[in-house]
């Protein structure tokens, strides 16, 4: 047993003797995690969870969870009976955001708990549907998870620098939790208003709708799909970060292009989805896209197929014919190319562009061929 163990001990528990500092050769990592498994355990860490913890190399994370998580309280039952609903719809809204449901008698539920009951029943005497309230619950879960491992990554990347060790670790991440989690609240509630009044502008609720009291089962809507030319081939010969920093850098392109009415629906890898009420800015905005990406030194070429037609708006996401037609077409389109439905060439006319016939094309899913068209600005149009 080395000196600089103390026997390895910590407390009362014999860390060494439970395997806990097993692989660290170096003397100064066995005393950094020797300190953090002592203060942690000292703090109300159990040895199983410590033990957890070192397998699968997040202890360095725990006091960060340990910031995070409220002091639990309730059961279940608890908590719907102090925001005055139902257990069951405390259980459906937790699994609608994607986190576990615990046992109902597990005492594992603290005071946010209750005021996300509240919150959900708000919106249900606010006139949302409990349909409504739970998909509400789903693409926030969603979001929030994209936003969570984003944030992750980015902090690792940070702090994760050579020469640091699990104590040095776990306390620069604490530090920056309670530095930044003030902020974080405020900063998503402005991007969701931001976007929130963006998508009322580009009046995505016609006055018709409004004037009936509900939405339409379908909007007459413009689709696009853009892809990466060569990516799943790319991806076996460079890294997975550099492939990452391709689609990253993707999505950054998308969202510069999409400028009301054109919004950004999402992106996914090598593709992105952009949905418009006016099919010429759509259009634009495709062409645009793929040209700025021919520009660039560090993307491959892009292609995109463009559809018009009544689709049906559900939990932030696009369905419906003019969906399945954009990504159908998209996938036919040559490297560099934008594609078109002889609908949407209709609605668009021949003043701001110039129109190459493709073809009648059978496509997956669809069950008439299709014709398509390569557009390209006019010199007039531009």
């Amino acid at each position: 047993m080395s000196p600089g163990d103390s026997a390895g001990r910590g407390a009362d528990v014999d860390f060494a003797g439970e395997g806990l500092l097993d692989g660290l050769e170096d003397e100064a990592q066995r005393s950094a995690r020797l300190e953090l498994l002592t203060g942690l355990h000292r703090d109300g860490v159990s040895l199983e969870e410590l033990r957890r913890a070192v397998a699968d190399e997040r202890l360095a994370l725990l006091p960060v969870e340990r910031l995070l998580a409220g002091e639990a309280h309730y059961t279940a039952a608890q908590v719907a009976e102090r925001a005055g609903v139902e257990v069951e719809r405390v259980l459906a809204g937790r699994r609608a955001l994607g986190l576990p449901v615990p046992s109902l008698d597990a005492v594992a539920y603290d005071d946010e708990d209750v005021e996300a009951a509240l919150r959900a029943e708000a919106l249900r005497a606010a006139g949302i549907s409990d349909k409504g309230v739970l998909e509400l619950a789903r693409v926030s879960g969603e979001a929030m998870v994209r936003i969570a491992e984003t944030m992750r990554t980015l902090v690792a990347e940070a702090f994760l620098t050579r020469g640091r060790d699990e104590l040095a670790l776990g306390r620069l991440f604490a530090e920056f939790l309670r530095v930044t989690g003030p902020t974080t609240g405020p900063a998503l509630a402005y991007a969701f208003n931001q976007h929130l009044r963006q998508i009322i502008a580009s009046d995505m609720v016609s006055r018709a709708e409004l004037a009936e009291g509900r939405i339409e089962g379908g909007q007459e809507v413009t689709v696009c799909f853009a892809d990466l030319v060569g990516f799943t081939s790319l991806g076996e010969r460079i890294d997975a970060e550099e492939l990452g920093a391709v689609a990253d850098r993707l999505a950054e392109m998308a969202r510069d292009i999409a400028v009301a009415p054109v919004r950004l629906v999402k992106t996914i890898g090598d593709a992105a989805m952009f949905v418009s009420r006016e099919p010429e800015p759509m259009l634009d905005a495709a062409i645009e896209l793929v040209g700025a990406a021919e520009e660039a030194d560090d993307l491959p070429q892009l292609r995109a197929g463009v559809a018009l037609g009544s689709a049906l708006s559900r939990g932030g996401d696009w369905y419906g014919r003019p969906v399945n037609l954009a990504s159908r077409v998209t996938g036919i389109a040559r490297a560099g190319s934008v594609l078109a439905t002889e609908d949407l060439r209709d609605a668009t006319g021949d003043e701001r562009y110039r129109w190459s016939y493709a073809g009648e094309r059978a496509l997956k899913g669809v069950r008439h061929p299709i014709k398509v068209y390569r557009a390209r600005v006019s010199p007039a149009g531009d």
